[in-house]
Formats: C-alpha cells, structure tokens, sequence
C-alpha cells in the first residue's frame, strides 16, 4: 500500500525561487502527490467529465473570446512579464479552453481527469509522472543553461529555456518550460504511470478558496483510479498567502 509519509516527504522539499514571487507575489501553487493509481484507458466516468468540462467552457466563455477570461487574462500577464509571447505559447489553461468548443482530447482516464478538472475551475494543472523525478520540483527563473527534452520535428532533442524564463526543475533539469506551457518528455504521464505529481497554478483573481476547491475536486476524482490510492497534499507561496 502506497506510503504518504513518503509522498509528505517529497513534497516537503518543493520549492518557489525568489526571484519569480517578486515577477508575481500573487503566485500560489497547491501540489499533490499520489500513488496507487490504477492505469486505464479513457471510459465512460472520464468522457462524462470531460463533456461537463466542455459544457462550462462554452457557457463561461458565451461570446467573449478565451483570452478575456479574467484567469486566462492574469496568465497572459505573467507570460508577457517574463518575456514569453502569450499568442504564441499559450499556457496550459487556455489551450485546453482553445480546444474545448470542438472537443477536448482523450488521452487516458488520468490525463482526462486532470485536463477535466482544469477546465471546470480554470486553473492551469500539470500532470506528471512522479517515479521519474530527481529530487524535489523547484520553480525559479532558467538560468538558461537547464537541459529540456523534446521532440521538435519528430526527433527527439534537447533544448535549453531562456534565460529569465520561468521553468519548474529537479535536479535533472527543466520538467515544465514556461511555468505551465510545456511538459519534459522524461517525466510525462505514461500509459503504466501508477505515481503522479498535479500542480495546480494560481493567480490573482483565483483566490484560495478556488483553489482550494479545485486541490478537492481532483483528490476526489482521483481516489476512484484505484483501491490504494493516497495523496499528500503541499502548498507553494509568498509570505502572507492562505493555505489550501
């Protein structure tokens, strides 16, 4: 059975830089660890979230267009703040509202889950494989010397962030360019994936209590992925923030 004292333990080593609290001292981050997930294939439970997940898309979204949502605007700010060009890296949030009208992916029921409960409290959330960190997630500003590994034009490459950028890491290298726009291959979900880390980014105007409430939302929908599995919960943030 799945140790949380182990998970507890990871998570007490995560850490936000400095130097990105003074970029946006707004900045909080609920992270979760979970163990005992039971792999599958999208069914019937993860289609129906996700079709939930499209329906309050379209309804929050009624004529406006994805980048005037107050949440999606705030993210905007924090790309443009650190040199990213929000129309052309788009954060996690916003490209799965982009997709939403026509139809958000399918991939497997923990990647639906997460993409699901994403849309449905608009916070951006990243999903990765936790068996291959190295050491604990950090969030700083890239140096611009961390490796990242990709596939650009179907090769499998490594690339190196901007210096300035804002990058999730382990002692490995970079596992999130951009703060939540792209995932390292090495530590992506995978079909056999039985330990996760979910972060859950906030802004201003998501207060705690939202993201408190979407930290819940996906504990919930998690502990149906299999009999054992448990989750320690952490929070990131600047002195003074609440504690989801």
């Amino acid at each position: 059975m799945p140790d949380v004292a182990v998970l507890e333990t990871f998570l007490a080593g995560a850490q936000v830089d400095a130097a990105v609290l003074a970029l946006r001292p707004d900045y909080r981050a609920v992270l979760l660890a979970v163990d005992g997930l039971v792999p599958g294939p999208s069914d019937e439970a993860s289609d129906a979230l996700l079709r939930a997940a499209e329906a309050a898309a379209l309804e929050s979204l009624g004529d406006r267009p994805v980048d005037e949502l107050p949440r999606v605007a705030a993210w905007r700010d924090a790309y443009r703040a650190f040199g990213a060009k929000p129309q052309r890296t788009r954060n996690s949030l916003e490209a799965l509202l982009r997709r939403a009208p026509s139809g958000l992916p399918r991939v497997n029921r923990l990647t639906d889950l997460y993409n699901a409960v994403s849309v449905l409290h608009q916070v951006p959330i990243g999903g990765e494989d936790l068996s291959r960190y190295a050491g604990a997630p950090r969030l700083v500003r890239a140096t611009g010397q961390e490796p990242f590994d990709t596939v650009a034009g179907g090769v499998d490459v490594v690339e190196r962030p901007d210096p300035g950028e804002v990058v999730w890491c382990d002692d490995a290298g970079v596992t999130c360019r951009r703060w939540n726009w792209r995932q390292a291959r090495r530590t992506q979900l995978r079909e056999g994936t039985t330990a996760a880390l979910f972060v859950l980014d906030a802004l201003d105007p998501m207060d705690d209590d939202a993201l408190s409430a979407a930290a819940d939302d996906l504990v919930t929908h998690l502990a149906r992925l299999g009999p054992d599995v448990r989750a320690a919960r952490g929070l990131i943030a600047g002195a003074g923030r609440g504690r989801p």
